[in-house]
């Protein structure tokens, strides 16, 4: 059994370099790889172009990215808690591509599965549509979009084995799935690193065959995006 473990997020992220594009798993807070995220604004890279379906909070998540000038584009569904990005974006430091959300999950498992396009009604007559080919399907207009290209894909599991082999919890799953083998190199921080066939095969979300590198977090903030209590 061929081993993807590295012993730390710095081997973990070896080649990343300015100007790439990076895909980041997680929805909002819930589920972001924050090992590495965090090492990425350790380095001294900056024109990336980030694919992520949120792009963080001022101080945490891609928003530390942003902190720091690193993210050229960002390729996005939801963006609505970060100030800074709003900042960037209406000074002409940030461009921006807006995507309705089931079309850039497509999009990530359209690269994933090695299908180059495909056409969805999501967007037709609207600013998404713009510069875009379209064609009637059962007398339903549809948009051609393509899979994205990425150079690196970066994601957080639960729980892991030495192979690759990975778990996710509950909505931590959103995306990350998704872009496990939808760039040339995925790399997967999990909470819990355990050996090969420790985990229950019935279990697995996703296959090692998708995952390059895999290594173990060292801590996680898990922070909560927003807080809502009923009162009593």
């Amino acid at each position: 059994m061929i081993s993807k473990k590295v012993e730390n997020v710095s081997q973990a992220l070896e080649g990343i370099k300015s100007h790439q594009t990076l895909m980041l798993g997680g929805f909002g807070l819930c589920g972001i790889p924050e090992n590495a995220i965090a090492a990425l604004a350790a380095m001294h890279i900056t024109g990336l172009c980030c694919i992520s379906n949120n792009a963080g909070v001022d101080d945490f998540g891609l928003g530390l990215l942003l902190q720091k000038k690193q993210i050229k584009k960002m390729v996005s569904s939801y963006v609505g808690e970060n100030a800074l990005f709003e900042e960037q974006m209406l000074n002409g430091e940030l461009e921006v591509e807006l995507i309705p959300q089931g079309t850039l999950a497509e999009r990530c498992r359209a690269a994933q599965m090695g299908i180059p396009a495909f056409y969805t009604p999501a967007g037709f007559g609207t600013e998404v549509a713009k510069g875009k080919e379209s064609r009637i399907f059962d007398g339903k207009p549809h948009l051609l979009e393509y899979a994205f290209q990425a150079d690196f894909s970066i994601i957080k599991a639960w729980k892991g084995d030495e192979a690759g082999n990975l778990i996710f919890k509950g909505t931590a799953r959103n995306f990350n799935a998704l872009m496990a083998g939808a760039a040339k190199i995925c790399v997967a921080e999990v909470e819990e690193l355990l050996p090969v066939g420790a985990l229950d095969p019935n279990a697995i979300h996703v296959p090692g065959i998708f995952i390059q590198r895999i290594f173990q977090g060292e801590r996680y903030e898990k922070r909560i995006e927003q807080r809502t209590i009923t009162k009593k």
